[in-house]
């Protein structure tokens, strides 16, 4: 490689860190890390809640995550049945990022025996921003 083209390379390298970094501070700011914010208007939230959960906590909030200030959700609910259950969890988002699993999470402590309530936190990597739409879907899983 001769010294011509790499002086072009080493200007255009430049040229593309200038421009992602001018690019990035163009972006709206997250909210703060740790505190806890709502995300998106209600009538933005579509929620399948199976009958068997009642959902007793949805919120999100911003915290440090793998090096970044990523979306978190903590979902909380509580067993309506009348037998122990474990439920799916799932978070779609408008972007077509989606965050789920189960609550609880292991069986090690038992179900979520009836009338008693439990949450999850959930991060959604690479997400610095609020979402335009969320679809949460509770279904309850048969062990």
């Amino acid at each position: 490689m001769n010294r011509k083209t790499r002086f072009l390379l080493y200007i255009a390298g430049i040229l593309l860190t200038a421009g992602l970094m001018l690019s990035s501070c163009a972006k709206s700011k997250p909210a703060a890390a740790g505190k806890s914010s709502p995300c998106i208007a209600e009538d933005k939230i579509m929620q399948e809640i199976a009958s068997e959960a009642q959902l007793e906590e949805f919120s999100c909030f911003f915290k440090q995550w793998e090096g970044s200030n990523t979306l978190h959700f903590k979902v909380g609910l509580k067993n309506k049945s009348s037998s122990p259950q474990r439920f799916k969890v799932h978070i779609f988002l408008d972007n077509g990022k989606a965050v789920g699993g189960l609550i609880p999470r292991t069986t090690k402590g038992g179900l979520i025996k009836p009338g008693d309530t439990a949450d999850f936190v959930y991060p959604v990597s690479g997400m610095p921003d609020k979402p335009g739409e969320i679809t949460l879907v509770v279904k309850p899983i048969s062990e």
